[in-house]
């Protein structure tokens, strides 16, 4: 298991670095890099490097976070799933990263990867799966956009199996819904979760195809819309939007119960959060605007790859 964990984090911090600098080069501002490390007598053992980009002309806020702790017990957000596994020391290593961009014809974008392991109570043999995914949230929907991420997800996947984009789509759909509102987060892509059924190398292969198609499914996208003209609505309606991403990340999304229950960094945790934000009451939209197109045909789930352009 331990050369298992030493590939695992070479690829990560690889991982991390090529998509630092891809996001920089289209930038041109500078990450701020900050490695942290926790020591013996917290909760969690373990080091990171914390990646952040703020205030480019760009990116409004780019955080790509790198992680390996140690804990001596799982916390319950892992565990719900595998009960068996209640109460196991563990190791965690991911990347995991959140890109909000200045105008509001960008989306915003997610990606983490990530490998869990862990000893059984009971003494047998450790056991290890894997997680993470990626999906694309747009302020103002494009169809080819939605398209061409989707297809550059299956495409990540097809090699393992033809199963495996439509089982983790759907998962995306299902997992990246704000249920309190009965609303899609965006427009979707991949996700799983407890992973090892091709067994372990296999199911690494796959986790590293999914990262490496992260930079071909967002950067044309990016290249794409970054100089659109906007004014004052479209970017109130983005900050209007960026509410309901805080709502997700904070209620139901289980990285951040995860890291906060486990007694993770917390700055690392939140750099998924935008640097701008805004809520409003009941608010309501003019039946043919394009922010109303947005939640009646793009926070939808959709086949996109059967949507054509």
């Amino acid at each position: 298991m331990n050369a298992l964990i030493d590939q695992v984090r070479t690829y990560l911090l690889q991982l991390q670095a090529d998509i630092t600098q891809a996001v920089a080069d289209i930038d041109g501002g500078t990450f701020v890099v900050d490695p942290w490390a926790k020591g013996p007598t917290e909760k969690l053992q373990g080091n990171g490097i914390t990646q952040i980009l703020e205030g480019g002309t760009v990116f409004e806020r780019a955080g790509c976070g790198f992680s390996h702790v140690r804990g001596a017990q799982l916390p319950p957000s892992a565990t719900q799933h595998r009960p068996e596994l209640a109460g196991a020391p563990f190791e965690a290593l991911g990347v995991s990263l959140v890109f909000h961009p200045r105008n509001p014809y960008v989306p915003t974008v997610h990606m983490n990867v990530r490998m869990i392991a862990a000893s059984p109570p009971n003494g047998s043999a450790p056991v290890a799966w894997f997680g993470g995914g990626l999906d694309l949230t747009p302020y103002y929907g494009f169809k080819e956009d939605a398209v061409h991420f989707h297809r550059t997800c299956h495409d990540a996947l097809a090699p393992f199996g033809p199963t495996l984009y439509p089982r983790f789509k759907t998962w995306c759909d299902d997992y990246f819904c704000l249920k309190h509102r009965g609303e899609q987060r965006g427009v979707g892509g991949i996700f799983f979760d407890d992973f090892s059924e091709l067994g372990l190398a296999q199911s690494l292969a796959m986790l590293q195809s999914v990262g490496h198609c992260f930079l071909p499914a967002y950067l044309p996208i990016v290249n794409r819309r970054a100089q659109t003209p906007y004014g004052e609505r479209e970017r109130e309606h983005q900050l209007y939007r960026r509410g309901r991403y805080v709502e997700f990340n904070l209620v139901w999304d289980r990285g951040t119960h995860f890291g906060l229950q486990s007694g993770g960094r917390t700055e690392s945790i939140l750099l998924s959060m935008p640097p701008l934000v805004s809520w409003s009451y009941q608010k309501q939209h003019a039946p043919d605007s394009a922010e109303q197109q947005q939640l009646d045909y793009f926070l939808q789930p959709r086949d996109w790859l059967a949507a054509g352009v």
